[in-house]
């Protein structure tokens, strides 16, 4: 029994002209898309602080802390390889800023809803419930 539990926080940015996804530089996937997204710093900040941050890092998209929606909290035990990890998902209301890849992200794009490509973790399940909830 692995006893690695960790939290992350996903962050859904949509706009006209798709759902910003961002090719994994790194493994787990490496090279998969997914959610922009990262690790919590835990005793550092919050929730919402570490998806601004991590949209930031990872999209070049600014999005205020107070922007963001809690979509859910995925925490099966076996959605992440590399332990138990706990996905606290958010949905940024309003973002601003240019669209580039930065950390940990190889490549940033934007796909439309009919043409998502493969996702990596549960990022299909998630984008299939925000989907679901909002149109």
């Amino acid at each position: 029994m692995k006893n690695n539990l960790g939290n992350t926080v996903d962050v859904i940015i949509e706009d006209r002209e798709g759902i910003v996804l961002v090719k994994r530089k790194n493994p787990p996937f490496r090279g998969c898309w997914a959610l922009p997204g990262g690790f919590l710093e835990v005793g550092e900040e919050s929730l919402e602080q570490c998806g601004a941050r991590e949209t930031f890092e990872e999209t070049g998209y600014i999005v205020k802390e107070r922007n963001l929606k809690l979509l859910g909290v995925y925490s099966h035990p076996n959605r992440d390889p590399r332990g138990h990890i706990i996905a606290h998902v958010y949905i940024a209301k309003e973002f601003y800023g240019k669209l580039k890849a930065g950390d940990d992200a190889k490549e940033v794009g934007k796909f439309p809803r009919h043409n998502l490509p493969g996702l990596a973790f549960d990022h299909a399940k998630i984008l299939k419930d925000y989907f679901a909830e909002y149109g």
